[in-house]
């Protein structure tokens, strides 16, 4: 992706006019909601796991510091090399040389939401390293040239015909057959062959214990496991909030991740990684590196209200129930996290001037905080993201990057012609006369009536009409 802005309205109305993704998402979300609905039947339970597991993030957060210090200690203690990254860029530096070093021309990839952060594909190829996602969801859209469109099922934008051909065009020797069973393991033949060459592995990380330098990752492919163990060298990517206190923490999250990710009832792999291969082991990497992503985090972390963004669990549970995803789907937001947590996390992360319409990208209906399994206010922060688009107070960067002289002088005067019951009514009144015939490309205006037609006033005020009626002033 380059610099420039991502046009969302331009990308939402192209999706709304493809209605074979519309119905590819309409089925998928139907199906996705349905089956936790199924996980969580149980209304106290679901209330109490779910308390217990935003009790464990929020515990985290407020010990952030001494706790990555401590992951650090322990990591160190274990055989695995601990990199802190204060950008994307340095991120991709640490990960380049670390391929220097090794010499490596074929990486195998495990699903990780922080290297899409880092568009580290990219860079790889680039530099003449080949790379493979592993996730049978990131292998299809990497194949197809896109991103993914969901943060835990990135080709569900698309169905089983779109995908037999892309494999017919994309796979030497693949048939054309509509049969999942048949496209899964042409897939899995692909990649075994890869996992087996790779130089070097590379995941993401679920969550990493403090206490014991652990790293853990829960999938259900064994692709996972396969990144992690087969190639020599193993690098794992975590954004610096994924780390929790203690061991006991993380099966609140293994226990609410997969039922509110896809309404299963539990994850289908659960991978423990405490260091390299020791003497005498059979199989692991002999070097595991770990590199942590600030990336805006610390930014996010510093402001007692926006830090609750970091408590994600990446389910993706609030995309498959907001009713603005759900229509035009994750492409149309051009970036790496869409949905509503894409919604309050990329702006904090790239900057309102580039991403400040994704906040706005909200019926502000509260779906998606009240199935979000760690209890994120999301709606409250995109509220907060809206104010600091047009009335900074430093702690979002590019913040003001919306504000407007004329849209400020329409608000004072609104509220000038509010505090005045005599403004009010001239107002009104005037409104009611001339207010037709003003033009749809007035500023204040402009957004309403690019998606919809202008609003006409009444011919007689609120006053007029309770005057008719015998009402008497208040």
């Amino acid at each position: 992706m380059d610099g420039n802005a991502p046009d969302f309205a331009a990308a939402s109305h192209a999706a709304l006019a493809d209605p074979q993704l519309r119905g590819n998402f309409r089925r998928a979300m139907d199906g996705l909601m349905s089956k936790r609905a199924a996980q969580f039947a149980d209304a106290g339970e679901w209330h109490g796991v779910r308390a217990l597991a935003a009790s464990v993030r929020l515990r985290a957060l407020s010990k952030l510091p001494e706790l990555l210090e401590k992951l650090e200690e322990t990591c160190t203690r274990n055989g695995i090399t601990v990199h802190w990254a204060a950008t994307t860029d340095e991120a991709n530096a640490i990960a380049l040389d670390i391929l220097h070093k090794t010499n490596a021309k074929l990486v195998v990839k495990g699903k990780s939401m922080v290297t899409e952060e880092m568009h580290l594909n990219a860079v790889l190829e680039k530099d003449g390293i080949e790379v493979l996602e592993s996730d049978l969801g990131e292998y299809i859209v990497q194949l197809d040239g896109t991103m993914p469109s969901h943060i835990i099922m990135p080709a569900i934008h698309l169905n089983t015909k779109q995908i037999a051909h892309l494999f017919k065009r994309k796979i030497k020797d693949a048939e054309s057959r509509e049969d999942a069973a048949y496209l899964t393991d042409l897939a899995r033949r692909v990649l075994r062959a890869k996992f087996q060459a790779a130089d070097v592995g590379m995941s993401g990380v679920n969550a990493a214990v403090a206490e014991t330098g652990t790293l853990c990752l829960i999938e259900n492919e064994g692709n996972g496991r396969m990144c992690t163990t087969v190639p020599p060298v193993h690098i794992a990517f975590m954004g610096l909030e994924k780390v929790v206190e203690k061991l006991e923490d993380v099966p609140p999250v293994i226990s609410l991740l997969p039922r509110s990710a896809t309404g299963q009832p539990i994850t289908t792999y659960v991978n423990m990684i405490s260091g390299p291969r020791k003497p005498g082991e059979k199989d692991g990497p002999r070097e595991v590196h770990l590199v942590i992503l600030d990336n805006g985090r610390s930014s996010i972390y510093a402001d007692p209200e926006l830090r609750d963004t970091l408590r994600c669990i990446r389910c993706g549970a609030c995309m498959n129930h907001c009713p603005v995803y759900t229509k035009v789907g994750g492409h149309a937001y051009e970036a790496p996290y869409p949905g509503p947590i894409g919604k309050i996390l990329v702006p904090q992360i790239e900057g309102l001037e580039k991403r400040g319409a994704m906040p706005h990208a909200c019926t502000m209906c509260n779906a998606c905080v009240e199935i979000c399994p760690v209890k994120i206010p999301i709606v409250e922060i995109m509220g907060r993201l809206r104010v600091e688009a047009v009335k900074p107070s430093g702690a979002v960067k590019d913040g003001g990057a919306k504000a407007s002289r004329t849209e400020a002088m329409v608000w004072s005067g609104w509220a000038a012609m509010n505090a005045s019951p005599t403004a009010y009514r001239v107002a009104t009144l005037a409104m009611s006369k001339l207010g037709n015939a003003a033009p749809s490309s007035l500023p204040m205006l402009k957004e309403w009536t690019n998606v919809r037609t202008k609003p006409r006033f009444a011919s007689r005020t609120l006053h007029d009409l309770a005057r008719a009626k015998g009402v008497p002033d208040v």
